[in-house]
């Protein structure tokens, strides 16, 4: 039986492009409950299929900065000549009431969240392979070869930043990957800072 927590566990989920992220969390949204996955804002048009408020949440550019200027972004980056942000209130508002939030940002992003929230967990997403990264990216069939190549290079540039990030989960099958997550977040909550109120009555 899960007890209710006192405050909920901000989780930072990063990894390249093709890396297989939004299955990850699709199957760990469907296996853990108490968790909320926080959607971002961004200024780009919505791709075929996507929804908004589901996918992204979609606002002009406008909006945007208004958005930055008032100070409510946690974290914002601006990529291939659109914003992507992360609204502080929808994440505060559920860590408060005892819920988990994972928000999926590219390290740009995560670094920015780090300085401002270092009790989150950093979690990096890779592949087992380079080369199994690139089959991956060449599969989805949405790309071309020149969109392929750079974010292969963006994937490199990544890499270097993981030893930012407190543990590393090797995206080979997803069920996999997906357990190593969820022991990672059974372990803090364990941890004796999140069990304070437990703590309190054996004082």
């Amino acid at each position: 039986m899960q007890r209710k927590k006192d405050k909920g566990q901000l989780i930072v989920l990063s990894g390249p492009s093709g890396v297989g992220k939004s299955t990850v969390i699709a199957e760990l949204l469907s296996q853990r409950q108490n968790i909320y996955f926080s959607v971002s804002y961004t200024t780009r048009q919505p791709r075929v299929g996507e929804q908004d408020g589901v996918n992204y949440n979609f606002v002009d550019r406008a909006e945007f900065e208004r958005m930055i200027a008032e100070g409510e972004l946690l974290e914002y980056a601006e990529y291939v000549n659109n914003y992507y942000g992360t609204s502080l209130k929808a994440i505060q508002d559920r860590l408060d009431g005892g819920i988990d939030v994972l928000l999926d940002i590219e390290v740009q992003g995560a670094a920015k969240v780090r300085a401002r929230c270092p009790e989150a967990l950093f979690i990096f997403i890779i592949p087992p392979s380079f080369e199994e990264l690139s089959r991956r990216l060449h599969r989805r069939n949405t790309d071309s070869e020149d969109v392929i190549t750079g974010r292969l290079e963006k994937a490199r540039v990544e890499f270097k930043e993981i030893p930012g990030y407190d543990y590393l989960v090797i995206n080979d099958k997803v069920s996999e990957a997906v357990a190593e997550i969820e022991a990672i977040l059974t372990a803090a909550e364990c941890r004796v800072d999140s069990r304070k109120s437990i703590l309190a009555q054996f004082a």
